[in-house]
């Protein structure tokens, strides 16, 4: 009896995927070498591919490789999200149940969603599970337990389905997909695993009542899957002996059931009821093989019954005479449902291995993204407020002429700091260099600028195209509009313009502070040249060893002391290393979320939190030593301010010494603008990439929706052709004169017609003299009195058809044979040859009918002649006109 019914299989379309993964890895992994993934990348497209030539394979290697693609779906969809706004793929797949035929289209759906692919995929894997099932030998124990666990995990695999599809696809899906379908389909799936152990227990000869009980709920599970399938929503998507085959089953194992039941009964002595159950199974049975017609063979379960019901009756009118209870008073057999729709497993293969496993998810980049961002910020800050202090500082000891004034007792020579701050000036390149890093600015502004502007271009367009689009097609234009798609993009672009703006403004602060200090610089360039740059003063020898210079010169130790200091604490900011993978992926394990904010705060101030107390210390060590430094340097200024001669160099002095400080930090801020620059074009150039793929992931399904809509357009019923205009309607000749009397000598054959065509407008050609024993007019006759014909011919002349052959019979009385009548000039001819100029050829009459143009036969134009019929057009007798309709010609005439 076993009959199993197999779920047919979605088909797919193969498509690139290697492409935009790894546009994805290298735009939002960069610490990665892309090249460490091409392989994987390869295996990834090969893998797919196998899935979709396997899935032909009924056996349970196809069913292994469709395990692995699914388990590497699962593995990287946290890591490479394939979404609408993430990395657009369009996976395409068909309805398994779509009935295709040569004039209708295919019911297909393309998604850009590794969630959509994925409930697909699990589509067709609880399909082949369910044809691997069918396939197996149900009369042997292993075929059995083979099928039994093929279609309880098929039973999973769509309950899964169905309770998930909605949330998982909530862009609608193709009719095979709906809640109800799945449902149909798992509770289909866990009737056969049942009927699989109803089988196996037959075969093994359990006992009655166990079998009875396992078929019970054999019937139950296929009444329920009955009422699914004929649901109105769905019950036209089944092919056509679904329903019998399950009907059918429903009443036999109920059948089954009573006839187990019964078989208890006679184990029992309850010969009556044993009747009883036996006369409804076998009414069970008739209903069964009525329900399933010829799909399923009912005939040895139903003589089974039958033997066992005639020989209980026997027994029990010869022996027992048992009453035989009503069919009401029967108790109800129970059930055991053994079948279970056994859950996914994670993962489906035995031997899986991802691709991907130098990758961490998405959510943990992210993570960990959002912990540099924050490790960034506690670095700049304690970097920035050390070169803060220290620049304050500076400025200071310039506004005093610090440490210069201590050193300049010549009156003359160069102060030896500043002579090496010169000489650090010039080994780093100078007022050239600075110069040069100043010319390069706008460049890479420029550059950073057009890259973002095509990018923005491009998200514009490819806008313009899908609202032009929607515009046209209405409501069928069903997919994402591209003003809520890109969003994120958008604002990612909104986010990198506000960069560009805010870099703007810092190069214009650059740009003041060096004309600020162009001239100092260019002097500190060029050591050679600063004593003659310098002003002379008298000498101030007497302060030399002064207490207050030696104090100054202490506290200037001090300074150089506290730079250095914070030299080495910026280096040990700047190299501490704080990674968190491990303990953001160990989050991620135990508790399905991470943190991010908890424990980047917990790392970042166990890390930073004792250096960011040494830079407070200096600090405060250097606002001590300023306060001496001004209050020892007041004195030495009341010392020295009886020499005025020195003032001018003095002044000269301070500005070297604000130039030199001017040359540090301009470089420094050049040398980090070239660099943030440089960094900036390659983010701009990864998300000008981004938005690239992004365009042509919408080009490639603009397309496919533009030749899906074109399909259903043309697969439409086309409306009635319209009425021709009435100045194209075919002219209606004028009505024909009566016929003209004929002579009493001429009497037609009784076969001729009565009638003869109207006069035409043209004249007969000149005819040729006749041939001998045949009488004919000497003259041709023309349009004249009624009397006359105005064709050569006689009324009772009508030769065979064109292409005949002759009559054989004698003519009754002399005929000739007309001139060829010539055609009009008629384009669709093929037969028309050129004009030839002169006159007509001559004919001489014949003996017989009126002979015909040839095939072949040149034609010639005459003024007013009507044209002669062409091949393949009906042929008619010199008495009838031809049919008028078509295209008039334009030299013939009508009266």
């Amino acid at each position: 009896m076993a009959n199993f019914i197999a779920v047919p299989m979605k088909k797919c379309w193969e498509v690139e995927m290697a492409g935009p993964l790894r546009g994805f890895i290298q735009t939002t992994y960069p610490d990665y070498n892309i090249e460490d993934f091409n392989q994987a990348l390869k295996d990834f497209d090969r893998l797919r591919s196998q899935m979709i030539s396997k899935s032909m394979d009924r056996h349970e290697s196809a069913l292994d490789v469709l395990y692995r693609y699914h388990d590497q779906l699962v593995a990287i969809e946290a890591k490479l999200p394939m979404a609408e706004n993430q990395i657009r793929i369009n996976f395409k797949w068909q309805d398994a149940f779509d009935k295709e035929t040569f004039f209708g289209g295919k019911n297909t759906l393309s998604i850009s969603s590794a969630a959509y692919e994925k409930v697909c995929l699990l589509f067709n894997i609880a399909a082949l599970q369910s044809q691997i099932g069918q396939l197996q030998n149900h009369e042997s124990d292993e075929g059995l337990k083979m099928s039994a666990k093929m279609y309880q995990q098929a039973a999973g695999i769509y309950t899964y389905l169905s309770e998930s599809v909605m949330s998982l696809v909530p862009q609608g899906t193709t009719p095979d997909l709906t809640t109800d379908t799945l449902t149909a389909l798992q509770l289909l799936m866990l009737a056969h695993a049942q009927e699989s152990y109803c089988l196996k227990a037959i075969a093994d000869k359990m006992k009655d009542a166990v079998t009875a009980k396992l078929c019970n709920q054999c019937s139950d599970l296929y009444a329920e899957a009955m009422r699914q399938l004929q649901m109105y929503s769905i019950r036209e998507l089944w092919p056509p002996n679904w329903i019998s085959v399950t009907a059918g089953k429903q009443a036999a194992y109920h059948a089954m059931a009573e006839y187990h039941q019964a078989m208890v009964c006679q184990q029992n002595h309850a010969y009556g009821e044993e009747i009883a159950r036996l006369q409804h199974a076998k009414e069970l049975m008739q209903a069964a093989v009525t329900r399933g017609g010829k799909e399923v063979n009912f005939s040895e379960k139903m003589a089974k019954i039958q033997r066992a019901l005639d020989s209980a009756e026997k027994d029990n009118n010869f022996i027992y005479h048992d009453k035989i209870p009503s069919r009401g008073n029967l108790d109800p057999i129970g059930k055991a449902p053994v079948a279970k729709a056994i859950p996914i497993a994670s993962p489906m293969g035995s031997d899986f291995k991802d691709l991907f496993e130098k990758l961490v998810p998405l959510n943990v980049h992210q993570a960990l993204m959002t912990h540099e961002n924050k490790k960034e910020q506690v670095v700049q800050m304690a970097v920035g407020k050390l070169r803060e202090q220290t620049q304050l500082m500076n400025s200071v000891l310039a506004s005093l002429n610090l440490p210069a004034s201590i050193e300049d007792f010549s009156g003359s020579d160069v102060p030896p700091s500043l002579m090496e701050k010169a000489q650090k000036v010039q080994s780093e390149g100078g007022i050239n260099h600075i110069a040069q890093l100043m010319q390069d600015l706008p460049e890479s502004l420029a550059r950073n600028r057009e890259i973002l502007g095509e990018a923005i271009k491009l998200l514009d367009e490819e806008q313009a195209s899908d609202d032009q689009l929607r515009q046209q097609f209405k409501e069928r234009w069903t997919r994402t509009p591209s003003i809520k798609l890109t969003e994120p993009i958008r604002a990612e672009a909104a986010k990198y313009q506000g960069i560009l703006d805010n870099a703007i403004k810092a190069d214009g602060i650059v740009k003041a502070k060096y004309s600020e200090n162009e001239r100092a610089i260019k002097l500190l360039s060029n050591p050679g040249e600063l004593k003659s740059a310098l002003p002379s003063a008298s000498p101030a020898a007497a302060l030399k060893d002064s207490p207050t210079v030696k104090e100054l010169r202490t506290l200037m130790q001090q300074v150089e002391a506290i730079k250095a200091e914070r030299d080495a604490i910026e280096m040990e900011i700047k190299e501490q290393k704080c990674d968190m993978t491990s303990k953001f992926m160990a989050a991620l394990a135990q508790d399905g979320a991470i943190n991010e904010e908890s424990l980047s705060a917990a790392e970042l101030d166990r890390i930073y939190g004792p250096l960011q107390q040494q830079v407070q210390e200096s600090c405060e060590r250097q606002e001590s030593i300023m306060i001496n430094v001004e209050r020892v340097n007041m004195d030495f200024c009341r010392q020295r301010d009886s020499n005025q001669s020195a003032a001018e160099r003095e002044k000269i002095l301070k500005e070297l010494q604000s130039g030199y400080d001017a040359f540090r930090e301009l470089k420094g801020n050049l040398e980090e603008g070239t660099k943030f620059y440089n960094d900036l074009t390659q983010l701009l150039v990864k998300f000008q990439n981004k938005v690239t793929d992004f365009c042509f992931a919408r080009k490639t399904e603009k397309e496919d929706m533009m030749k899906d809509l074109q399909s259903s357009i043309a697969n439409q019923k086309t409306a009635p052709t319209p009425a021709a205009p009435s100045y194209q309607q075919p002219r209606v000749p004028p009505a024909r004169p009566p016929p003209p009397t004929l002579p009493a000598t001429a009497q037609a054959p009784p076969s001729a017609p009565t009638q003869a065509p109207p006069s035409s407008s043209y004249s007969a050609p000149p005819q040729g003299p006749p041939t001998s024993g045949a009488s004919a007019p000497s003259q041709a006759p023309s349009s004249g009195p009624p009397s006359q014909l105005p064709y050569p011919s006689q009324p009772g002349s009508q030769g065979p058809a064109y292409g005949a052959a002759p009559y054989s019979q004698p003519s009754p009385y002399p005929q000739y044979t007309p001139m060829p009548m010539p055609g009009g000039y008629n384009p669709y001819n093929p037969y028309m040859g050129h004009q030839q100029q002169g006159g007509y050829p001559q004919q001489y009459p014949q003996q017989g009918a009126p002979q015909y143009p040839q095939q072949g036969a040149p034609a010639y134009p005459q003024q007013g002649a009507p044209p002669y019929p062409q091949q393949g057009a009906p042929q008619y007798p010199p008495q009838y006109p031809p049919q008028q309709g078509g295209y008039p010609y334009p030299q013939q005439q009508w009266r």
